[in-house]
């Protein structure tokens, strides 16, 4: 078997792949000089509205600060509880600390994402609201956490920065709570060139405190209503978000025909979880932002992997929330830690193709048989 460079991911094709079309959204934005706040956000919101079902969406200038901005909107404050999922990146428990509440990190499922259950023995008089994280592009079971919340008296956000296009029972994921987040960042499924978020919001009044917050205050009729912030989706990234919207279906389901070759190459391997293909529940359309299994021998494959010109990737170093003890976390979350010791993601994206998968799934098989 001959060897081949395949990096996890090529930022520079984002621009080079589409190259003409970037320049000429580039020159139609730049030559009407409307660069904050005008027509192509606005196009683009709207866009996401169509897309995802829900009622509103705002651009802003990265998902952390939809997370931040949608907690102020809502009245986290100083004492208030909320729990959200070890795995997933620090900034969903930083964004509830910046509002003054406490980040209440518990234990993952079988699915790795937050397990119920976990949800369920944390609450405390001090909870105010669950915020699950739609992690590698698949939504948790929403059933589930809603029913909980219900009972419990608890308001539900979610964390869909790596999730727009999927769904749960036919639901897009951003829609099940009163505001969620989503990341353009460019290596998301659908990512600009820089920074960019959105938040998705269904009650007209949230709707109207998450816009006056992201724009210094100003509502959508131009008066200060309240203190915010600058926190703005520019109209270079919301155009060629807009033009990339256009092709998310045809991405989507190539990240899909990707998981399901991975599936079907490394699927036998009793040393390897995968995460589940694309068709295995119908309840669960996933769009494989990432593709992150668990390995035996983890250390030694990734270094293995990388000898033989793969990149590979550790999601957020290694570390799960609640083991960033230097931030005042003491809990112990046995299925989080076990799965944080054998996590890898392998290249998922659009640039590589079939003879790369092939070559990828070959070099893991004889990591393992040789």
């Amino acid at each position: 078997m001959s060897s081949r460079s395949v990096p996890f991911f090529e930022y520079s094709r984002l621009w080079s792949d589409d190259k003409e079309d970037l320049l000429s959204i580039i020159d139609d934005v730049a030559s009407t000089g409307g660069f904050i706040l005008q027509k192509a956000v606005s196009d683009f919101e709207t866009e996401l509205v169509n897309y995802t079902g829900a009622n509103y969406a705002v651009g802003v200038g990265n998902a952390t600060d939809g997370m931040e901005i949608f907690l102020e909107a809502i009245g986290v404050k100083p004492g208030d509880e909320m729990i959200i999922s070890s795995h997933t990146m620090l900034a969903t428990a930083s964004a509830i600390k910046v509002c003054g509440g406490t980040p209440i990190p518990v234990d993952i499922g079988e699915d790795n994402l937050i397990s119920p259950q976990a949800i369920e023995d944390a609450i405390t008089p001090n909870t105010v609201g669950i915020m699950p994280t739609q992690l590698n592009g698949r939504t948790c079971d929403m059933d589930s956490i809603l029913t909980i919340a219900k009972k419990h008296g608890l308001f539900v956000v979610e964390d869909a920065a790596q999730a727009l296009g999927s769904k749960y029972k036919g639901q897009h994921a951003g829609t099940f709570g009163l505001a969620s987040d989503i990341s353009f960042f460019p290596a998301k499924v659908l990512g600009c060139l820089g920074d960019a978020g959105g938040v998705l919001v269904n009650d007209d009044a949230l709707y109207h405190k998450i816009f006056q917050i992201h724009d210094h205050g100003r509502d959508v009729d131009g008066e200060i209503k309240r203190w915010g912030r600058n926190s703005r989706l520019d109209n270079l990234q919301a155009a060629i978000l807009s033009h990339k919207l256009k092709s998310y279906k045809n991405v989507i389901e190539r990240r899909r025909e990707v998981a399901q070759m991975y599936q079907d190459r490394l699927g036998g391997l009793r040393e390897l979880q995968l995460p589940p293909s694309p068709n295995s529940n119908p309840d669960y359309y996933d769009v494989y932002q990432n593709y992150e299994i668990q390995a035996d021998k983890r250390d030694e494959l990734k270094n293995h992997l990388g000898e033989k010109g793969i990149g590979t990737l550790i999601q957020w170093g290694g570390t799960a929330v609640h083991q960033f003890k230097q931030l005042g976390f003491n809990q112990s979350l046995p299925k989080t830690e076990k799965f944080f010791e054998r996590c890898i993601m392998l290249p998922m994206n659009i640039f590589i193709s079939n003879k790369d998968i092939e070559y990828i799934c070959e070099t893991v098989i004889r990591f393992y048989r040789d």
